[in-house]
């Protein structure tokens, strides 16, 4: 899953080597933190959150095929 967010992080901005996501794992719990550049961070949100709503939602479904909770947070 991690990969995945990163792929589409790296497709939407403009400086692709700005883009990190960093995985906490918990017990039952994954929390994705993606930074990305200053500069990008609205391309990566989208208008009014749907990008950002539209990669949470992807995620989410991934998660509970494994069973588990994950959320991401923009940083």
């Amino acid at each position: 899953m991690r990969d995945f967010i990163e792929y589409v992080a790296k497709s939407l901005v403009d400086d692709p080597a700005m883009v990190q996501v960093n995985q906490i794992q918990g017990a039952q719990s994954v929390i994705y933190e993606l930074s990305v550049a200053p500069a990008d961070k609205g391309r990566v949100i989208g208008k009014q959150g749907r990008i950002a709503n539209a990669l949470r939602v992807l995620l989410r479904v991934a998660a509970v095929k494994e069973g588990k909770h994950a959320v991401l947070e923009i940083l």
